[in-house]
């Protein structure tokens, strides 16, 4: 049998024993820990990595940045070669006429003042040869008076006095509306002001019924009032889906075409508040203009 000093010796190796176990598990948990934590971490990043390097997906593009507020500026496209045929009055209009050319106190104030024409004995017969001269080319123009003789007169008086020349066309439309509107004699090329000058006198509508804008046609711009024609014109190289409220009161030669066509094809510079027109990038000044 054990003595007493036996038995104490047995049970302090006993719990010495029982302290080194527990010192080894305790050891091993905090590898074990320290593993699963540093795992952990290592997955983490590798996800943070994964994600910034695919986008959040592995077989999609990361997502693009917001896109700006200012809209993109649009481009001229699918510019028909058919030209739109000119509008016939099923009456003659008496020959001669008489016109009237009221002031206008509306448009933008310009430096240029040109005398109202006269307005009586206006010919509804016959043609005018007009010519724009640019530096982009010269724009060759036929004026009809069988269309709009007062429009005609308005515009061969103001064409014989200079007023066109050193004025620049401000507004370019490539989309639905294709054409190059000009004649403003305050135009500077900002789109936020432009378009606001006239003559001084207005110029009475002419319309036809049915009358038609395209390729080829050269009419009267207003303010959207009856009777508030000016100095301002458009000419249309492509597509033009507007109501019958422009007067039309001449044509564009082929070779003038060919001039916007390009002038089209460079784009715009700024574009407007309507968002689908703007100046011409390609600046369009009017050097010289001829009568004949």
């Amino acid at each position: 049998m054990a003595t007493n000093q036996q038995r104490r010796e047995a049970a302090k190796r006993k719990l010495e024993r029982q302290l080194v176990r527990r010192a080894e598990r305790a050891k091993r948990r905090k590898i074990v820990g320290a593993g699963v934590v540093g795992g952990v971490v290592l997955i983490v990043a590798g996800l943070v990595v994964w994600i910034v390097n695919s986008g959040g997906s592995s077989d999609e593009p990361a997502a693009a940045p917001p896109s700006s507020s200012t809209p993109p500026v649009p481009s001229v496209t699918n510019i028909p070669t058919q030209r739109t045929a000119l509008p016939q009055r099923p009456k003659a209009l008496p020959n001669p006429t008489t016109c009237s050319y009221p002031a206008d106190s509306k448009s933008a104030p310009s430096a240029k003042k040109p005398t109202v024409p006269e307005g009586k004995n206006v010919s509804s017969n016959g043609t005018v040869n007009v010519t724009m001269k640019t530096a982009q080319g010269d724009i060759p123009l036929t004026l009809d008076r069988s269309l709009a003789p007062c429009t005609v007169q308005a515009f061969e008086s103001l064409a014989k006095q200079g007023f066109f020349t050193d004025t620049i066309c401000h507004r370019l439309g490539v989309t639905d509306l294709q054409m190059l509107q000009c004649g403003d004699p305050s135009a500077k090329g900002d789109v936020t002001t432009d378009g606001r000058g006239g003559p001084g006198f207005t110029v009475p509508d002419e319309f036809i019924d049915g009358e038609k804008y395209g390729r080829g046609i050269l009419a009267m711009a207003n303010t959207g009032q009856p009777n508030s024609g000016g100095s301002q014109f458009f000419m249309v190289y492509g597509t033009a889906e507007l109501p019958p409220q422009y007067t039309i009161f001449g044509s564009i030669s082929d070779e003038g075409l060919k001039v916007l066509d390009k002038i089209a094809k460079a784009g715009i510079g700024a574009i407007g508040q309507d968002g689908s027109t703007g100046e011409p990038k390609q600046p369009v000044k009017f050097t010289a203009v001829t009568v004949s």
